[in-house]
């Protein structure tokens, strides 16, 4: 069979996040929602997204086809039910369709036709930015059961403290050198090849990916993910990293989402709880005015390719859009839209050619190169987005 993650009606709610990507390809837990589908349906999947992404992101669409809804978090139960649908069959949680078989190309799908299912158990559904760290509890420990099920951790190494053993899995690889791990309060999952520093001490639910590192008497509190290679310092707590990106000295993020290939600064910090105790609210791409939250706690979110220099400080809320750069004292305003420069005195256009310089510059710290899907991406997102800056 042929799966297929399509964006759905939430992809605008979770810009800037989908300027760059699909939604499926978001990292909530340990895994992204891509990953988390292809493991269990034992398929890998393409995706119908926009059409500025479908170069890097392609769909192969066959005779046949399940087309899968990727604000859905999968569990077990609804990947058997995924793959079970018949043609003309339909998975509903509520009013909101999570996976459909189709036959035809079809631009509207009219479900009036279709056999109805309702998948009756409980979902996680990413619907806007602050999901994914407010539900990243739960994402995590489900991810933790799932990966490690049937499998043996490396032993933890001696020196190290340890709370709740059974709790704590070591990936191929890893390191930890006389760390704390305390795993009372939710799992601690550390990934293949990745390390964590002498002094660092660690509160699950906690996930630290592939080739990540936890740099010496870092603080991480749950629940947090860091993604592949990235390199964490300081005070962390309910957060996630989605990869490439970097906070590698002292300084407060907590409550915040953090796309790939940013860098925070030595010393930067996040507020993620308004002085009056007041409900958080933050930028909306969606209705493009600020729009609430419902949470009390809520910090930063920020963009792929964004980065701020050495003590920043954001405000509870701040969004910060893609291949921003911050710098300066003050307190920068809480929406910073895409391809900015500067900071509480004002904000220039960081242009696309100074853009691509900085990231092949940081590609290539990866062994990596900027290619020109990337390049495309990042012009066409730089256009849609002229209309929140003065050029």
């Amino acid at each position: 069979m042929n799966y297929i993650l399509f964006d759905g009606d939430v992809r605008n709610a979770l810009l800037p996040f989908t300027y760059t990507r699909p939604v499926a390809d978001i990292r909530i837990g340990i895994l992204t929602i891509r990953e988390k589908w292809e493991q269990r349906l034992g398929y890998t999947t393409t995706t119908l997204t926009e059409e500025y992404l479908e170069a890097k992101y392609p769909m192969v669409e066959m005779d046949h086809n399940i087309m899968i809804n990727a604000s859905f978090v999968p569990t077990d139960a609804l990947a058997e039910m995924v793959m079970k649908l018949s043609e003309n069959e339909a998975i509903f949680k509520g009013e909101d369709v999570i996976a459909f078989y189709t036959s035809n190309t079809q631009e509207e799908v009219d479900f009036s036709s279709y056999t109805q299912l309702e998948f009756e158990e409980e979902l996680l559904q990413v619907k806007n930015t602050w999901d994914i760290f407010s539900l990243n509890d739960i994402a995590l420990r489900q991810d933790f059961d799932f990966l490690t099920a049937d499998k043996t951790s490396l032993p933890i190494p001696e020196g190290v403290h340890a709370v709740a053993k059974d709790q704590i899995f070591i990936e191929e690889g890893a390191q930890v050198t006389y760390a704390s791990l305390n795993a009372s309060s939710g799992p601690i999952y550390i990934g293949k090849d990745s390390e964590v520093m002498e002094g660092s001490v660690i509160r699950g639910p906690f996930a630290l990916c592939e080739h990540s590192t936890v740099k010496m008497g870092a603080k991480m509190y749950g629940a947090t993910t860091i993604g592949p290679h990235s390199k964490v310092a300081g005070e962390i707590n309910n957060s996630v990293i989605f990869g490439y990106s970097n906070k590698g000295h002292e300084g407060f993020l907590g409550n915040s989402v953090l796309g790939e290939w940013c860098n925070i600064g030595a010393d930067s910090n996040n507020s993620n709880l308004k002085n009056n105790y007041a409900e958080v609210k933050i930028w909306s791409y969606e209705t493009e005015r600020f729009a609430k939250t419902g949470l009390q706690f809520c910090g930063l979110i920020m963009g792929d390719h964004s980065k701020c220099g050495i003590n920043t400080m954001f405000n509870t809320g701040t969004v910060v859009g893609v291949s921003a750069n911050i710098f300066g004292s003050g307190f920068p305003r809480n929406f910073i839209p895409s391809f900015s420069w500067g900071g509480a005195s004002g904000f220039t256009t960081y242009q696309l050619p100074k853009v691509f310089e900085v990231a092949e510059m940081v590609y290539k710290r990866r062994a990596l190169d900027l290619d020109e899907q990337d390049k495309n991406i990042l012009e066409a997102v730089f256009e849609m987005t002229r209309k929140y800056r003065k050029d």
